[in-house]
């Protein structure tokens, strides 16, 4: 799909990916409506695109579905949705992690991804046409060490966007899911030490990111490597899996105290 004369909706648009992925759509000629928790930061962005900026937390379905029929009131319907908003959450394992805090995750990082295609699916397979787009992680195809949320939400992600292609691309709907690992987003680097996380992989900027994004939308590709390296770590996980997990433990005991999600 060719983002140009476009009606595209991105969330978590305030900052990082989703802030870099909405002006490039609008540079390649998309019509944009932005969504973020965060009004203002969203509303700055639509500033920039020309586009329009709509408070909505994914962790609530209602102010997803307030927000697709805003944007399809003011711009008519919905070509792709860019489920990008995400949170990394509590981080330790079963004794941390508390119901609350499970929650909050299974609800921000998966089922907004459930509710927006629950509202939008009928619509794109009536047309023929659509495109559904999502933010998992690295650590939805790896793991995620310190995050046992982090990690169980995001494969889930995964998992979701791998159904919906599989039982609705042959009808039109195209699906891709984004799967960096370090991006250069307040989410990732404040308050870490950056040079640790140069151990583990490239941390590369957010624009770069958005230019694979389009590039995968092009080519109506499902998953979106910003980061090779991760084809390469899931070969070794799929092929050789205990070696896999042994490297992981290894890894682990050498980063210590690194708990934020790579993305």
């Amino acid at each position: 799909m060719e983002p140009a004369g476009r009606h595209i909706v991105v969330t978590g648009a305030a900052s990082g990916i989703g802030r870099a992925c909405a002006l490039r759509f609008a540079d390649e000629g998309a019509e944009v409506t932005v969504s973020d928790l965060n009004l203002e930061g969203a509303t700055e962005t639509a500033k920039q695109i020309d586009g329009h900026a709509v408070r909505a937390d994914v962790g609530r379905e209602q102010d997803i579905l307030d927000l697709i029929a805003e944007a399809e009131q003011r711009q008519g319907p919905i070509d792709a949705f860019f489920s990008n908003a995400g949170i990394s959450g509590a981080p330790g394992g079963p004794p941390e992690l508390l119901d609350e805090d499970w929650d909050v995750l299974w609800r921000v990082n998966v089922m907004s991804h459930i509710w927006a295609a629950r509202e939008l699916v009928p619509k794109m397979l009536e047309r023929g046409d659509g495109y559904l787009l999502s933010t998992a992680s690295a650590a939805g195809l790896l793991s995620q060490l310190g995050a046992i949320g982090y990690a169980t939400t995001k494969h889930a992600a995964v998992a979701v966007a791998e159904w919906l292609d599989i039982t609705y691309r042959d009808q039109g709907i195209k699906v891709s899911c984004l799967c960096p690992q370090f991006v250069n987003t307040p989410m990732v680097t404040e308050g870490l030490d950056v040079d640790k996380l140069r151990q583990i992989a490239t941390i590369i900027e957010p624009e770069q990111v958005a230019d694979d994004v389009v590039n995968a939308m092009r080519e109506e590709r499902f998953l979106i490597l910003p980061h090779p390296e991760v084809a390469k770590y899931m070969a070794t996980r799929g092929g050789e899996h205990e070696r896999w997990m042994d490297g992981m433990r290894r890894l682990q005991a050498q980063l210590g105290g690194l708990e934020r999600p790579p993305q």
